[in-house]
């Protein structure tokens, strides 16, 4: 059998790894629930008919 090739040296995992050693394992982010948002004004203009039905009501 073949000696298998050694991976590609990547600076970036190498950096992760010694900031794990050091300091730990970071914690898992945690999914924040956001309600809708309600009530926000309107983005475009009322049109002129919906201002007339609503000061006829």
């Amino acid at each position: 059998m073949t000696k298998r090739k050694p991976g590609k040296f990547s600076a970036t995992k190498a950096v992760k790894a010694n900031a794990r050693e050091r300091v730990g394992q970071p914690k898992p982010a945690r999914v924040i629930d956001t309600e809708p948002r309600t009530g926000r004004a309107t983005k475009h203009k009322p049109k002129l008919e919906e201002i007339i039905q609503q000061a006829e009501s």
